[in-house]
C-alpha cells in the first residue's frame, strides 16, 4: 500500500459517516478512527503528518511487536522545544535516557517538562508542535533499548 492509496482511503473514510475502519491482509494492517486532533500516518519507519481533522491510520507489518508510547500525563499544549528558535528536545531516531526531557506541555500557563521514564529510541512523534493534547494521549512511539 503506497501513500497515494492511503490518502484515497483516508479521504473516503473522512467523507463517510464511519467513525472507525480496519483492513488487514498478509502484509499490512490499517486501522482508522476519526479524532479531534491531527493524526499521524506511518508506513514502515517513515511517519508523515496529515492535515487537520483527518482519520488516524496506522500500518504495521508485524502484529507481534507491542507498541510502546510516551503519553501525556496532563491536558495541555504540546511543545517540541523550549523556544521557537531552538532545536526540538528529541527527533525520530534519537536515543533517550531515563529522566531525559522529551517535550514541554503547557497547562494553565505553567510549562511542564515531560521526561522519559525509561531508556528508549524515538520511533515516531505522534503530535504536532503547539497541538492540544489530552490526558493519556500518546505523544511518542518508542522502542526500549
Amino acid at each position: 500500500m503506497n501513500i497515494e492509496q492511503i490518502e484515497k482511503l483516508v479521504k473516503l473514510i473522512e467523507d463517510s459517516a464511519l467513525t472507525e475502519f480496519s483492513y488487514k491482509d498478509e502484509e499490512i494492517k490499517v486501522t482508522m478512527s476519526k479524532l479531534d486532533h491531527p493524526p499521524v500516518i506511518s508506513q514502515g519507519m517513515h511517519p508523515a503528518v496529515m492535515p487537520e481533522n483527518r482519520p488516524q491510520a496506522v500500518e504495521s507489518t508485524s502484529e507481534e511487536e507491542e507498541a510502546l508510547f510516551i503519553t501525556s500525563p496532563i491536558v495541555g499544549t504540546f511543545y517540541s522545544a523550549a523556544a521557537p528558535d531552538v532545536p526540538a528536545f528529541v527527533r525520530v531516531g534519537d536515543r533517550v535516557k531515563n529522566g531525559q526531557t522529551v517535550c514541554i506541555l503547557e497547562a494553565m500557563k505553567l510549562m511542564n517538562e515531560i521526561q522519559s521514564e525509561f531508556d528508549c529510541e524515538i520511533e515516531a512523534v505522534l503530535v504536532s508542535n503547539e497541538q492540544k493534547v489530552e490526558y493519556g494521549q500518546p505523544l511518542f512511539r518508542v522502542k526500549k533499548i
